[in-house]
């Protein structure tokens, strides 16, 4: 199986893409290599990377992103191994927290259906490999705080600063 893989240049630093035969992204994280995001993609569903200039809807859905339309990435079909209901069902949700409207971890466990899980929540962040298509970006501290991301606090700043000014 062959992975097609792109490198977009954004205003917070490169975004590497990683991409199913069926255009559906397995893994995308703001570094300048594509290969780091392959142990993020379940071996189940690795293959050779081949790269590619462009992935056509993939590529298209972050320029308008970028370019303010920040409800481009919602359509883009995502591809993750869950490993459980409750890390599918998350990630699903995640994807209906709106731009410009971040929620709290707590808050994240609620729309979730298991407000006491809120460990369970964080994880589901910790162990998302499609950055910005599943934007674990949106969830914040309990206090309102930016807490981790694997891509950086300046990265999920920009991007949360992004979605506020649109």
């Amino acid at each position: 199986m062959t992975i097609d893989s792109t490198v977009i240049d954004t205003p917070t630093g490169p975004l590497s893409v990683l991409a199913g035969p069926d255009g559906a992204v397995r893994a995308a994280g703001f570094t300048p290599d594509p290969a780091t995001l392959l142990p993020l993609v379940h071996p189940s569903m690795r293959g050779e990377i081949r790269h590619r200039a462009d992935l056509g809807p993939v590529s298209r859905a972050v320029a308008s992103y970028l370019d303010g339309d920040l409800t481009a990435i919602d359509g883009v079909p995502v591809q993750q191994h869950t490993g459980g209901v409750f890390m599918a069902h998350a990630w699903a949700v995640l994807r209906d927290v709106k731009p410009g409207e971040p929620v709290t971890y707590t808050g994240f466990a609620a729309l979730a259906g298991r407000p006491a899980a809120v460990r369970a929540a964080a994880a589901a962040c910790a162990r998302n490999a499609a950055a910005l298509f599943v934007p674990c970006h949106r969830v914040l501290r309990t206090d309102g705080t930016l807490g981790g991301y694997r891509w950086g606090l300046a990265v999920k700043t920009w991007l949360l600063g992004h979605e506020r000014a649109q």
